[in-house]
């Protein structure tokens, strides 16, 4: 028995941020069904076709969940949803602003309807505020938040490379969700909470937030490089490969100038006997540093950061990821049925001894129909409790 089974979550939901919520719900055994659109569906199938036909952004998030269309102008598709949320424990949303209210699903609405479900509303900037009716994609509020003023090189700034704003609503709005469902264990009441995308990514922002408020300064675009620790990124080794190392704290640094380096009186520099001294004259460190690695092939560097226990790694491309020997050695890989046949996927990152996670179909568009429509008429039994 998975943490979540008999707990059914209604998800109008489209994009990254809420799937990314519920689709983790769902491996610890909760019920979603997802509603979409008719005809088109949540957007995100739309985005590519490079899943042999199918979104990677929708098999990424869409796994073990149900699908039903429904359009709720009609009065008929607006009442099976009702009936949906009667037999719901959460209801989650992240539809444009104001989208909600106007269908009349507002919290007060639902609250007073379901006592005990659990509403979850994400948007991009929250009710209330200057911003609460503009639309939030995932690259502007990476930039209303400032990530993107500390990513890319010292010229120009760059996107980060995922959908960093998304993922951290959605982190936050299953982990409120779970919070949620534990506090009706202990009150017998439903709540209702929101998630903003831009308070979301802020709080991933702390450090250069507190950095900058305090110091009186960003924290400067370094590329692959930390910009307050040092040395910490790319290293060019004799045969041009790079090394990526990390240096932590001053025992650390000691023992990389002893026994990576062999230049132990380096520790001891004033340039370099502090972090914040390493980092204000980090272009002499990185000159030190591969001055001593122009020596040495990446495969010695390596050797001896492992003999040091000094942190380091190799820069990967994302299908040497996808083949990375420690994935492998902890089967951390599964099969999930999909409408284009079985498809490979990472297991969530949570490990549990002896647990297996749910690892379910990807649903096609409204491909639960008419099983959903059955149990609200009680023709067919229903295969997970209620609340």
């Amino acid at each position: 028995m998975l943490p979540l089974d008999g707990i059914t979550v209604v998800a109008l939901e489209q994009a990254v941020a809420a799937p990314f919520a519920t689709r983790q719900l769902a491996d610890l055994g909760a019920r979603v069904i997802k509603v979409e659109r008719p005809g088109t569906g949540d957007f995100a199938r739309g985005y590519d076709e490079t899943v042999r036909g199918m979104s990677s952004h929708f098999v990424w998030l869409n796994r073990n969940k149900e699908s039903i269309a429904l359009d709720l102008k009609s009065p008929a598709d607006a009442a099976v949803l009702r009936r949906l949320l009667a037999r719901a424990d959460v209801f989650v949303q992240n539809l444009a602003p104001g989208a909600a209210e106007r269908l009349g699903l507002t919290t007060a609405a639902l609250l007073t309807a379901h006592p005990r479900l659990v509403v979850c509303g994400i948007s991009g900037y929250g009710t209330g505020g200057p911003y609460a009716h503009a639309k939030a994609y995932d690259l502007l509020v990476q930039c209303e938040a400032g990530a993107m003023s500390l990513t890319g090189t010292e010229q120009e700034p760059a996107k980060i490379g995922i959908p960093v704003a998304d993922i951290a609503a959605g982190m936050y709005a299953y982990s409120g969700i779970l919070t949620a469902l534990y506090e009706r264990e202990r009150t017998g009441r439903g709540s209702a909470f929101e998630v903003s995308m831009l308070e979301a990514l802020g709080e991933w922002m702390g450090y250069p937030t507190y950095f900058t408020r305090y110091g009186g300064a960003t924290p400067p675009r370094s590329g692959a490089e930390h910009a307050a620790i040092a040395p910490y990124g790319p290293y060019r080794a004799a045969d041009g490969t790079r090394v990526f190392l990390g240096v932590q704290n001053e025992r650390e640094w000691a023992v990389f100038c002893g026994r990576v380096l062999e230049l132990p009186e380096l520790a001891a520099d004033p340039r370099f006997d502090r972090n914040s001294a390493r980092v204000t004259h980090r272009a002499a460190l990185r000159e030190r540093i591969e001055e001593r690695f122009a020596h040495l092939a990446a495969a010695e560097i390596e050797r001896r950061l492992s003999d040091a226990r000094i942190a380091h790694g190799r820069l990967r491309d994302v299908a040497e990821f996808t083949g990375h020997p420690q994935l492998a050695a902890r089967d951390r890989w599964r099969t999930v049925d999909s409408p284009v046949g079985p498809l490979d996927a990472l297991l969530p990152p949570v490990t549990v001894a002896g647990r297996e996670p749910r690892m379910d179909r990807i649903p096609a568009l409204d491909e639960d129909r008419e099983r959903i429509l059955a149990e609200l008429d009680g023709t067919e039994r229903e295969t997970h409790g209620n609340r």
